[in-house]
């Protein structure tokens, strides 16, 4: 048992929910869609030209 990501309620990880790491599936859809809507993301990783100025 660990805690949902999206609202900190327990969620079970085990193979009987289908919506793991989520406690449900509204909480996972809440998730994808802050990454669909780019609210979330990966940023690429430091360049060294990023050290430099124009």
């Amino acid at each position: 048992m660990t805690n949902c990501p999206r609202c900190e309620k327990i969620s079970d990880l085990s193979d009987k929910n289908k919506n793991r790491p989520f406690c449900s599936k509204k909480c996972k859809l809440i998730d994808f869609g802050l990454w669909a809507n780019e609210d979330n993301f990966i940023s690429r990783p430091i360049q060294s030209e990023d050290f430099y100025e124009d």
